[in-house]
């Protein structure tokens, strides 16, 4: 893409703000050019929030009825899914699948917790609470 093709429709997504993306420029080197995002870049994050917004909602159901573990709808709430949780805590992706059923929540070590606490950016005591709506 040339730096001139770099597109600036003003995302909501960016808030005002600017990405920085590499374009050509004139000689054909490759430089710095800030975009301000594009259409298409923000149909796209609308959806994918959509969705993980669609999937809090019913693991909030899933763990209000005892179905799931609380674990479930705060990786969700987070925008996270089972592999990025696994990769932001260490754990391999079949012990996160393994938590998320709330029996094996329940037995979790503290350091455990704390581990999905640090990555879900909350204290471990708040993982154990749903809120009152999801």
């Amino acid at each position: 893409m040339k730096r001139k093709e770099v597109p600036q429709q003003n995302a909501k997504a960016f808030m005002g703000h600017s990405k920085l993306l590499y374009a050509q420029d004139e000689q054909g080197n490759y430089v710095r050019a800030p975009s301000s995002g594009w259409e298409a870049e923000e149909i796209v994050l609308d959806q994918a929030i959509a969705e993980y917004e669609r999937q809090a909602r019913d693991a909030w159901q899933r763990a209000h009825e005892g179905l799931a573990s609380t674990l479930e709808y705060h990786m969700f709430r987070e925008r996270m899914d089972l592999v990025l949780l696994a990769q932001s805590t260490g754990f391999l992706k079949w012990r996160v699948r393994r938590h998320l059923k709330p029996g094996a929540f329940q037995k979790l070590s503290v350091r455990c917790r704390e581990r999905y606490a640090d990555a879900l950016g909350k204290t471990p005591a708040q993982l154990d609470r749903l809120p009152a709506q999801p």
